[in-house]
């Protein structure tokens, strides 16, 4: 079978998953590739089809992306056409893992083919597989094994042909644990006194075996690629030779992904910077054998003029990624935000796909800000990545930085808010690979504060980056739309923030895009502080084989504060069955639903209400109880057509969950009507669901000044910070994820998925969101648009 024929329906689940999560953004994912599918009619999606793909965000282990690939698998969709697709939409990551991948998956390239033989004669059955290196054959007739030497190698001679060769033949291909069958062929075997004409003896087999020996030899490689460390400025040669029949080929690979302009046996890299290191391996093939050499790490030291004792350790890898986003909005006394609910959700989804451990709270007090940025600083460790990004008011005095919780006063000062000085001061002490703050605010003086923040001393590093929406003594700006907002900031850099650059390039680049853009010129620029000496990116890769047991401890600790409470289903006297499930918009903000699962004959209608909250939360009673996901408050899910509509759905948002001091309770209502009463009757439900969400991490708490470090010896929570992995334990935690998502963060196994409001329960009966679409936020292409301008105070507020 050749490659162009291959099924997507061969590709192995790990790769399925990793593709889906490539697959899974709003950019540049499954819809595209929806759309691009369509050319050949037979793979074009039907709206429902398009539906179902979108409510698997409401799944734990949901992916739109995986859903459509399915749904491509089952109409026969081939990889040549998944991949002209993908190369179609533009989507370079997933062009290349898939290339990658089809050159390493085992195909058959040889099927055996059903024959016809006489009694004495000849029969050669052929499977022929490429693929890696190692393959092994076994055949089979019917479900017994053949277990002479025969029946390990790609052909099977059946000679002397005999009556009990007769029946059906099938060869599998191994490689490690996986595996390829054969289509099956058939022998028959016909009685006659005369020869099977064209078959060739044994003996003139072997006799060519013997004469031409090079025509049965393998591929071998002679010389192996070697590791080494080369200075930046230097030349990088790597080697590669293999002897083969015929010649073979060379196609160098640098961190698995191909490097299609090196292919010979050399690899020759002039002037080399840190861009270089990693591994490097050679993939040789011809036209019968393939083999993969040794891998290669290439270090790259400092240049050759410096001082040669300096040593790189630890760099371009991190031993974790984790970020924490903040976004207030809705202030007791200050103006109104609108923008950061959309920023924090789709940074989140952005920084999710790189592997970052994400924890999304919305509008948080002094109190509550305090309590997360401690938690926060208790998941890093050495080597670690952090992020901290800000979207609200603030303020910027005397150098130091201030971020404004929702609690502040009218005239507030630095007592009242929280400075970013003294955190990165605090992180440092954490010796982490790289410390990132976006600060999506003002940062005009603040008259009110005359005072001098004294912050902690802060050490000589050479990783720290702050990302400023704004310039000093300048505001930022969101535009106001009537549903979803975006600030200016966030509008820029979620088309640039992916990119596998040095994190100040990425920034650069973000800064170009604002000075491009008529709207924003002289009014709010980017600046780009950093002493970031080292290329290290917001993509690179997680390393844990050093720090394992830092890895899992943070990654225990992290797997309590997101649990969602279980979807669960109660009986009612009068035999109504209702549904009750839960959604996670973001850390802190769940979302309630109730269905009618099953009701008597004798009820002609009914719903089931929730009612009787505790004070602690935030709920508008306007919004609850709705019958759509946009009226309940949920402004990014929005809910186009139930999948079900005969059995429709009641929403309840819930925020401010960081303020449960106790066991979330709340009155299931079911109200309904026999058909011979005119009179409503109600029955009443007591629910307990425990503490759901981040409302474990207790943020009204007070916290120590400074957090103490994991305990990585024992992988047990430090006694200051977490006392057990309970509903009382502070703790943050990621989304579990095999197929994916969450609404935070990644599992720990590498994953990339949107931040997009998920369930515990089977989504097939639920309302299928639409992830924010380009019109909603602002994309580049309309930034220029003239309909925004800073004159229009009703569009365009600052922080």
């Amino acid at each position: 079978m050749e490659e162009g024929t291959v099924s997507i329906g061969t590709l192995s689940e790990h790769v399925l998953n990793r593709l889906s999560k490539m697959l899974d953004n709003s950019t540049c994912g499954w819809r595209q590739l929806a759309g691009a599918v369509s050319e050949q009619p037979k793979f074009r999606c039907s709206e429902s089809e398009l539906t179902s793909c979108s409510i698997q965000v409401l799944s734990a282990a949901g992916s739109p992306g995986r859903t459509l690939l399915a749904r491509l698998a089952d109409r026969s969709c081939s990889l040549d056409f998944l991949l002209h697709c993908l190369m179609k939409i533009d989507h370079q990551e997933a062009v290349q893992f898939l290339t990658t991948t089809a050159s390493e998956m085992i195909r058959i390239t040889v099927q055996p083919q059903s024959q016809q033989a006489t009694v004495g004669g000849r029969v050669v059955l052929t499977c022929r597989a490429a693929g890696p290196s190692g393959l092994s054959y076994q055949w089979f007739r019917g479900k017994e094994e053949i277990l002479n030497e025969m029946g390990n190698s790609p052909e099977l001679v059946l000679c002397p042909l005999a009556s009990v060769h007769q029946g059906h033949y099938i060869c599998r291909v191994n490689h490690g644990e996986n595996c390829v069958f054969s289509q099956w062929a058939q022998i028959q075997v016909v009685h006659s006194a005369g020869s099977s004409p064209g078959t060739t003896p044994l003996t003139l087999l072997l006799s060519l075996s013997t004469l031409f020996p090079g025509s049965l030899s393998g591929l071998r490689i002679i010389h192996q690629p070697q590791s080494q460390s080369v200075s930046e400025g230097n030349t990088l040669l790597l080697e590669c030779k293999a002897e083969a029949n015929p010649p073979a080929q060379y196609v160098w690979y640098h961190n698995t992904v191909p490097m299609p302009q090196h292919k010979t046996s050399s690899l020759r890299i002039p002037f080399v910077t840190t861009a270089q290191r990693g591994q490097y391996r050679c993939k040789v093939f011809n036209l019968y054998h393939e083999a993969w050499s040794d891998t290669a790490t290439v270090t790259i030291g400092p240049s050759s003029i410096t001082d040669a004792s300096w040593v790189e350790v630890d760099r371009g890898l991190a031993t974790d990624k984790v970020a924490l986003l903040i976004g207030n909005m809705n202030y007791i006394y200050h103006t109104q935000l609108c923008a950061p609910i959309a920023d924090v959700h789709e940074l989140t989804n952005l920084l999710r796909q790189m592997d970052f451990k994400v924890v999304t709270l919305l509008d948080l007090n002094w109190q509550e800000m305090h309590s997360a940025v401690t938690e926060f600083l208790m998941l890093l460790d050495k080597g670690v990545y952090g992020l901290l990004y800000f979207a609200g008011h603030g303020y910027e005095n005397y150098g130091n930085s201030f971020m404004v919780p929702i609690d502040a006063p009218a005239s507030y000062t630095s007592e009242h808010c929280l400075c970013v000085q003294n955190i990165l001061t605090r992180m440092q002490e954490k010796k982490t690979g790289l410390n990132v703050f976006l600060l999506d605010m003002c940062r005009k003086r603040n008259p009110n504060d005359d005072v001098i923040v004294q912050t902690g001393l802060l050490k000589v590093t050479a990783n720290i980056v702050f990302g400023y929406a704004t310039c000093a003594d300048a505001e930022a700006y969101e535009v106001k739309r009537e549903d979803v907002s975006n600030g200016i900031f966030i509008s820029f850099l979620k088309r640039r923030v992916c990119e596998d650059e040095k994190v100040t390039v990425m920034l650069d680049r973000v800064a170009e895009d604002m000075g491009r853009c008529e709207i924003t010129r002289g009014r709010q620029a980017l600046e780009l502080r950093s002493n970031l000496s080292e290329r290290r990116s917001l993509t690179d890769q997680i390393q844990t084989s050093e720090c394992s047991a830092s890895y899992s401890a943070r990654n225990l600790q992290w797997a309590v504060a997101h649990v969602l409470p279980k979807s669960s289903y109660l009986q009612f006297d009068c035999g109504v069955t209702v549904q009750l499930g839960f959604a996670a918009e973001f850390s802190n903000v769940m979302v309630i639903y109730t269905r009618i699962l099953d009701k008597p004959k004798e009820i002609i209608s009914c719903s089931a209400q929730l009612t009787d909250f505790p004070q602690d939360v935030d709920i508008d009673l306007k919004k609850s109880n709705q019958e759509t996901l946009i009226e309940a408050g949920s402004l990014l899910l929005i809910k186009e057509n139930l999948p079900s509509p005969e059995v429709p759905s009641l929403y309840t948002r819930i925020c401010s969950l960081q303020r449960l001091k106790t066991e979330l309770t709340f009155t299931v209502c079911l109200q309904y009507t026999y058909s011979n009463m005119d009179e409503e009757v109600e029955e009443r439900k007591p629910v307990t669901v425990g503490k759901p969400l981040v409302s474990k991490l207790n943020l009204h708490d007070p916290r120590p000044s400074r957090a103490c470090s994991l305990n990585l010896e024992s992988l047990k929570v430090p006694e200051c910070s977490f006392t057990s992995v309970s509903s009382t334990s502070n703790t943050w935690s990621y989304y579990s994820h095999t197929g994916r998502q969450s609404s935070t963060t990644d599992a720990p196994t590498s994953s990339r998925k949107a931040n997009v409001p998920e369930e515990n329960d089977s989504p097939e009966m639920f309302d299928a969101p639409k992830p924010l679409v380009a019109s909603k936020s602002l994309p580049h292409s309309q930034v220029n648009d003239t309909n925004y301008k800073f004159s229009d105070m009703y569009n365009f507020h600052s922080y």
